[in-house]
């Protein structure tokens, strides 16, 4: 996948990429611009297992994938075209260790005009979706999930800060960390 995201790319100009989760907060990764972003079609979604960064084979955690439908209020990022390569090779390293996530290039509508980005989407389809999840399945999973990056409730409440420092408002995550201060 990374090589057909880097053909796709073609190294001839700047590319964009889309943060909607811990990208926001932890890019990892040198860009040239940050813009507010929202992408059509798409939301955000607390719906992909995570074996590794935020769980383990034994204690899957979650992160978020963009799963169609909808609409979702995020940031995109400018990578210029000198480091673009070793930005997507970094980035695959981070976001791909198990090749979960479907990357597409996106429209993301931002102040300045409209701009594709490089998106990591999630299919219904993969084994990694989780379908759907009991108030019961979150809390066992905020309480006991921890991967190589730490927990999925610090993931999860690192991302609703920085969503709000954006002025960005997900409904559902404030939801699901209100389950996970319940218990």
């Amino acid at each position: 996948m990374l090589h057909k995201v880097l053909a796709e790319w073609g190294g001839h100009e700047d590319f964009w990429i889309f943060g909607y989760g811990s990208l926001i907060w932890k890019p990892d990764f040198d860009y040239a611009e940050r813009r507010p972003a929202r992408v059509q079609g798409w939301h955000r979604a607390l719906k992909m297992w995570s074996r590794v960064n935020r769980g383990t084979p034994e204690c899957p955690g979650l992160v978020f994938g963009l799963l169609s439908g909808g609409s979702c209020q995020g940031v995109v990022f400018r990578i210029q075209k000198a480091v673009g390569q070793e930005v997507l090779m970094q980035l695959w390293g981070r976001e791909m260790p198990t090749g979960v996530y479907d990357p597409r290039w996106l429209t993301c509508h931002t102040p300045q005009g409209g701009v594709k980005a490089l998106a990591f989407t999630l299919s219904r389809k993969s084994p990694n979706h989780t379908g759907v999840l009991t108030e019961d399945q979150y809390r066992r999973i905020f309480t006991e999930a921890c991967g190589r990056y730490g927990t999925t409730l610090e993931y999860c409440e690192k991302t609703l800060e920085e969503l709000r420092r954006h002025n960005i408002h997900d409904r559902h995550l404030e939801r699901l960390l209100k389950l996970a201060r319940e218990q």
